[in-house]
């Protein structure tokens, strides 16, 4: 297995978090660059580690495949044109771009340069949402005739992210959580015929949205999708009813926790949640109503990396492409033209 030489474009949260303990411990990668403008505080959790002060310089790096886009939204762009112009492969945060222009003109040139281009929803690899997969695949729901998800928080206070806090292409959280919620709608079920939304600013000293309800319409469901930063109390965060039954399950996936605390993504016990966490089962078999509890499965973000390490080395599908970020832009944008216009959106 030969390592993919890897460097990251920043060591924010989501460097600090999501990227760099992965890359760290998966055999598959080499952490080996990170982009620091300023202050130098990657080596200090991985001394190895080089440190640049520019994107010029990382990408004149030749030995560099990888590079990991993971600054701010409106950057998203031109930071991932830039690296597959250089010949880098690239991973790029959510939201994929500000506009579906954007995401076609990236998609068009990682495939001129012969490059890969992944996305990165790591939420596709939450215990909770691979459960949610799991019980559907099962059909014991029956025909699927209505389904919530919910990615709630409480947060009166705004982001100490400056950026996420200012009107600009690609912020609120309808393209922050939003995008996670849209790619685990469309992983379920596919691309929606038409969409409603009505997105809100419900803080009174926010000056992006922080509250969207997304209503997907399929030929015979309905999938709602919703976020709030006002929630002190969340409810499930799957909730799932069919001809036979309902489930319902908590959003408690415990990697990012566990991240945030600095521990390693390593061990048997990885992405496991508490059994007090399990989903509610409420459907019928063989005509006897059953009532049970079903034990959430492991999360484990590795998955999305060994997907991208198959798909640079062995020409494996892309784990999340850029044709996934391109419909999922496509749905943010039609929202907002949903809320704007108060109709439903044609897709």
């Amino acid at each position: 297995m030969k390592p993919i030489r890897t460097a990251i474009c920043s060591f924010g949260m989501s460097g600090k978090v999501f990227h760099a303990p992965f890359l760290h411990v998966l055999p598959g990668f080499e952490l080996y660059a990170v982009w620091e403008r300023s202050k130098q505080l990657a080596a200090a959790s991985y001394p190895y580690i080089r440190s640049v002060s520019t994107y010029e310089e990382l990408l004149a790096d030749d030995t560099i495949e990888l590079v990991v886009v993971n600054t701010p939204n409106y950057t998203h762009f031109e930071y991932t044109k830039i690296a597959l112009e250089a010949g880098k492969h690239v991973l790029v945060e959510k939201p994929f771009t500000a506009t579906e222009g954007e995401a076609q003109t990236l998609a068009a040139l990682a495939a001129e340069k012969g490059k890969v281009l992944a996305l990165y929803h790591n939420r596709r690899w939450d215990s909770d949402f691979k459960t949610v997969q799991q019980v559907l695949q099962q059909g014991v729901l029956g025909d699927v005739v209505e389904v919530s998800i919910h990615f709630d928080r409480y947060k009166v206070e705004l982001s100490p992210k400056q950026h996420k806090e200012v009107p600009q292409p690609g912020t609120g959280v309808l393209y922050d959580l939003g995008s996670h919620l849209i790619d685990q709608a469309l992983v379920l079920f596919g691309m929606p015929q038409r969409v409603f939304a009505d997105i809100r600013t419900v803080r009174p000293i926010s000056k992006v949205d922080d509250y969207f309800e997304v209503l997907l319409y399929y030929p015979t469901l309905r999938v709602r999708l919703h976020s709030s930063y006002l929630v002190r109390e969340a409810g499930a965060g799957f909730i799932l009813h069919g001809s036979k039954g309902s489930f319902l399950k908590s959003r408690t996936d415990v990697q990012e926790t566990a991240l945030t605390e600095g521990q390693l993504p390593t061990g048997e016990n990885w992405g496991t949640e508490p059994q007090s966490e399990s989903g509610l089962l409420h459907t019928e078999r063989d005509g006897v109503v059953v009532r049970e509890t079903v034990e959430t499965l492991q999360g484990n973000y590795a998955g999305l990396y060994e997907g991208v390490w198959q798909a640079i080395r062995n020409g494996a599908s892309v784990p999340v492409s850029a044709e996934d970020g391109i419909a999922i832009i496509r749905i943010i944008e039609a929202a907002h033209r949903s809320n704007r216009e108060g109709r439903v959106v044609d897709l």
